[in-house]
């Protein structure tokens, strides 16, 4: 399985995972040009942009150690383009990070970071 492949798989057990959580999705994968959000959906009345990262091991580290600041700031940038495309800026927003480890042989697990960064307006 190539990392491209892997990234979908586990984006796919993400939104199953946050819909048992409650969360209603409401986008994958929104992409514009200062960057991307893997999900975009609903914690009850929180519009909430989600990054996942996935990982087969820990050899490079805890998986959301991989959202970096600079990362943040994309995902910040798309989540502000989202808001603007749909006028959502009365809603209440957050950023989540949810790590999903995939053993061979094991059911995924997953790691829920809610509220894992702030907004950044740079």
């Amino acid at each position: 399985m190539t990392n491209k492949q892997l990234g979908m798989h586990g984006e796919e057990l993400a939104a199953r995972y946050l819909e048992k959580k409650g969360y209603c999705i409401k986008e994958m994968n929104f992409r514009v040009r200062a960057g991307e959000v893997d999900v975009i959906a609903l914690d009850h009345d929180v519009l909430v942009f989600v990054e996942v990262k996935t990982r087969t091991g820990l050899c490079y580290g805890v998986p959301a150690e991989a959202v970096t600041y600079k990362k943040q700031q994309q995902i910040s940038k798309a989540a502000l383009a989202y808001i603007n495309q749909y006028e959502l800026h009365d809603c209440d927003a957050r950023f989540d990070v949810l790590s999903v480890m995939i053993k061979a042989n094991e059911k995924p697990q997953f790691d829920l970071i809610k509220n894992a960064f702030d907004l950044s307006y740079d």
